[in-house]
């Protein structure tokens, strides 16, 4: 019988899925047929293995009728990474070595992209589908040398880094492996650049004079995860401020960041030689970014946009009212669920998107509304109702945090206590992490801002004092259902932050304070922590 069977992985979002690559060589009128939902690159696969073939390591069975099938048949399947394996298939299939038989492929997964000349090329996905084809029981894979390091990340897989067709031929049959030209790897996108080492590493928050009720409200937003508007004239610090969350995020856990550099895989934005990145992404996009940027789309196979690749980081969008209204409504999903999923026709994709949100925005257009920065404000009573306009509805009921950046005073920071550093606040941000990683140690979630509301309420409410004071505002119109919520949610990480078992009534104040875009309502003094 000259079949035989090799798996690869097709990813569907972040996820990966084994495929069995099956080939059938058979006596008939030479044709090579690939089916299973397969795109363009895959009918375009035929010449680029039958070549590396013929170039490397055998010969094409060109006499023969060879049936290629990638199965399960339903899933579409698109990429070049599937070469390698259908190039084994074909070689084990027609039986041109005595030590190359069906059954050695038991076991294997094989990714790569195949030159004419037989070389290996890097594919991007590399990390979820090793993932996936651990998950699936495969042992062994076979990869492209330059990305043999990221696959290694996957505990227990035994990885083999190759060049060339002909090395995974020699592997399979355990003979000594011919030397072969270094592939040299693709340069990742300047999207890779998004841990602004160069930039961002040396910001600190004792840079930063003044901003005490901000600095607060950044240490809650950082706690628990909870998306945050920044608003205030130009100049006050609203980027500033943004530009240094990272800074007091914790590392990432080691299932944390495999998520992470699992996604910067499949867009192929991980930097060569990077390993598991352990430091909270940070993404900020410009406002005439597109939704497909940001959201995740693009021609041919779905990739995540910046909000997934910000997973358990900090996505800024600053300026956002400029943004294309289409992004601005797009918002509401990762916003409301941690999630984006995309659809391109038959294919739909979905992609963790739990990261911080910061928003920012002027009060006008001009920036300078009722002189606040040192100006007179140019715009007309129209222009600053249509700015503001986008600055209502829907998509900030799902923020959380809303605090103004008002213009500090000309050496404000000159006297009293210095600023605290950024390693002071990340010390009380881990402890309240820990908390709530703690108290959600039986659930899917590990932040207050991730937790279900009605899970809340029945788990873990507030005391009578608190509850009361918010079920007030609820009956008085100043809060929505969703709001009540998020207040809740606001109180937990307040209570954390400050090491107490249960919110009570005075969590439950700053909580509406900050959830409040009134500026009357401001946060307590006791709150606001300086370093002595």
């Amino acid at each position: 019988m000259a079949f035989a069977t090799a798996r690869s992985l097709a990813l569907k979002g972040a996820d990966g899925h084994v495929i069995d690559v099956q080939v059938d060589v058979s006596p008939g009128l030479p044709n090579t047929t690939v089916v299973g939902r397969v795109d363009k690159t895959l009918s375009e696969a035929r010449e680029r293995v039958r070549m590396a073939i013929n170039n490397d390591c055998g010969r094409w069975p060109a006499t023969k009728r060879v049936t290629i099938l990638l199965a399960p048949a339903d899933l579409p399947k698109g990429g070049t990474h599937y070469d390698v394996a259908i190039a084994v298939a074909v070689l084990a299939a027609d039986k041109q070595h005595d030590d190359l038989q069906p059954e050695h492929l038991a076991g294997w997964g094989f990714i790569g992209e195949l030159s004419v000349s037989g070389g290996l090329r890097p594919v991007p996905g590399i990390l979820p589908m090793v993932l996936a084809a651990a998950a699936h029981g495969i042992t062994r894979v076979c990869v492209p040398e330059p990305q043999a390091a990221e696959a290694a990340l996957v505990p227990g897989m035994t990885v083999f880094g190759v060049r060339s067709l002909a090395q995974v031929s020699a592997v399979l049959r355990d003979v000594e492996v011919p030397e072969a030209e270094p592939v040299v790897a693709p340069s990742a996108s300047p999207l890779a650049t998004w841990r602004g080492e160069d930039r961002l590493a040396d910001l600190d928050l004792r840079d930063l004079d003044g901003l005490e009720d901000v600095r607060y409200a950044v240490e809650v937003a950082a706690a628990g995860g909870h998306p945050t508007m920044l608003i205030g004239p130009r100049g006050t610090g609203k980027t500033s401020i943004a530009e240094r969350i990272p800074s007091i995020l914790p590392d990432l856990t080691t299932e944390q960041a495999l998520e992470v550099t699992a996604l910067h895989s499949v867009a192929g934005t991980l930097p060569d030689g990077s390993g598991l990145l352990r430091r909270p992404p940070w993404f900020a996009p410009h406002h005439s970014a597109t939704a497909a940027s940001v959201l995740g789309g693009g021609t041919g196979r779905v990739r995540p946009g910046q909000v997934s690749l910000a997973h358990h980081g900090v996505l800024f969008l600053d300026e956002f009212p400029h943004f294309r209204s289409d992004v601005i409504e797009a918002m509401r999903q990762p916003l409301e669920s941690g999630e984006v999923t995309i659809a391109r026709g038959e294919e739909s994709a979905t992609y963790p998107a739990r990261s911080l949100v910061v928003l920012a925005a002027n009060p006008c257009p001009c920036g300078n509304f009722h002189g606040l920065s040192g100006g007179s404000c140019d715009c007309s009573e129209v222009q600053r109702l249509h700015y503001r306009r986008k600055l209502t509805g829907p998509i900030l009921d799902r923020v959380d945090i809303w605090m103004e950046v008002r213009p500090q005073a000309s050496g404000s920071g000159s006297f009293g206590p210095a600023p605290e550093s950024s390693d002071d606040v990340r010390a009380r941000v881990t402890e309240a992490r820990a908390r709530q990683a703690h108290r959600f140690r039986h659930c899917t979630w590990l932040l207050n801002s991730s937790c279900p509301g009605p899970v809340l309420t029945e788990h873990w409410p507030l005391e009578p004092e608190g509850q009361h004071l918010v079920d007030t505002e609820l009956s008085a119109g100043r809060l929505t259902r969703r709001g009540l919520t998020r207040v809740q949610r606001l109180a937990w990480t307040v209570a954390d932050c400050a090491g107490i078992d249960r919110p009570g009534r005075e969590e439950a104040e700053i909580a509406l304070a900050l959830r409040s875009d009134d500026s009357a309502r401001s946060l307590p003094a006791r709150v606001v922590r300086v370093a002595s």
